[in-house]
């Protein structure tokens, strides 16, 4: 199976609301929705950030976006005020998420 970045077919945003980081994940083509939602899922990104130990990771799909927005609690080390990391924010969390392979098509 041949494999490529999530890069390759979409883009990220991320934001945060207290110890809370979301990630909306955006097709670049609208013909490759479909695919993301069957490869990007539920238990991939939380196997992805499994590092930043999330107690729960929930998946809503926009379709008429073509998009799929993810919210991971309890990922952001306690959130702004608590946590020591350098990127309290996890603004940087959506490269992260890019950063997953999944079959090419």
């Amino acid at each position: 199976m041949t494999t490529i970045s999530l890069y390759e077919l979409a883009h990220a945003r991320t934001g945060d609301k207290g110890n809370c980081a979301n990630i909306s994940l955006i097709a670049y083509q609208p013909e490759d929705y479909e695919w993301l939602v069957e490869q990007v899922t539920v238990d991939r990104v939380a196997a992805q950030f499994a590092h930043r130990k999330p107690t729960k990771v929930v998946r809503y799909l926009l379709p008429k976006l073509g998009a799929m927005n993810f919210v991971l609690d309890g990922a952001l080390d306690g959130g702004v005020n608590d946590s020591l990391n350098l990127d309290m924010h996890g603004k940087a969390l959506s490269f992260h998420l890019l950063a997953m392979q999944i079959a090419s098509k």
